[in-house]
Order: structure tokens, then C-alpha cells, then sequence
């Protein structure tokens, strides 16, 4: 999902060579609002397919914003999957379910005698 990585760089605290490496500023709550919002996108696509073009348009949209308020998006590895993943939920379209044809529709009419009636009439 495209929302850990976004999530998670603003409050990671990493250690480089002795040197604390703390990510963690005012956009720590922008970065927050904004991996929620794409983990609940991405809930919305799986669990109501017919709704697929707006959670993809909103997650194109969620993830570019991302890129100046959370961090280069995740350092780029949320920005990159939210872009992929909105283009592909824009895209793809389920499987087309076609329903079987009941009996009668396959049957061919049949012909009546000169003076008797079909059945039913």
C-alpha cells in the first residue's frame, strides 16, 4: 500500500553512522491524514470495485500531494506506488459477468396447425 511508506518516514528516527537521522517536522500530521486517507482509498477499491475511477482519481491526487507535504512522498517509494497503483485502479475494470440464458429463450418457435391454438392464448 501506498500509505505505509508515507506513514512511516515522518516518525522514523534512524541512526546514521552515530548521527541521529530524525525525519520528524510539522508535516508529520499532513503525512499522517494523507497515508490514512490512502490505506481507506485503497479499502474503498477492494471491498466496492464500482467505485474504482474515483478512488483511483483521488489517490493520483492524494499521492502528489504527498510529494511536498510528506517528505518527497515517502521518499519516494509511496509516491511511486500511489501513482502506479491510482493509474492501474483508473485503468482496470472487473470481469464482465454474463448472465445464462434461461430455457425458453433458447428454444425456436414452433409451428401451430391451421386451426388449433398455442397453449396459453
Amino acid at each position: 500500500m501506498a500509505g505505509l511508506p508515507i506513514l512511516y518516514w515522518p516518525y522514523a528516527h534512524l541512526d546514521l553512522g552515530g548521527i541521529p537521522l530524525a525525519m520528524s517536522t510539522t508535516s508529520g500530521a499532513g503525512a499522517l491524514i494523507i497515508g490514512v486517507l490512502l490505506i481507506t482509498l485503497g479499502l474503498t477499491h477492494w471491498y466496492q470495485p464500482h467505485l474504482r475511477v474515483f478512488a483511483g482519481i483521488a489517490t493520483l491526487l492524494l499521492t502528489l500531494v504527498s510529494f511536498p507535504v510528506a517528505n518527497f512522498g515517502g521518499l519516494f517509494l509511496g509516491l511511486i506506488t500511489g501513482l502506479i497503483g491510482g493509474s492501474l485502479a483508473c485503468s482496470w475494470a472487473p470481469p464482465v459477468t454474463t448472465e445464462p440464458s434461461t430455457a425458453s429463450a433458447d428454444r425456436a418457435p414452433t409451428a401451430v396447425p391451421a386451426g388449433e391454438s398455442r397453449p396459453g392464448s
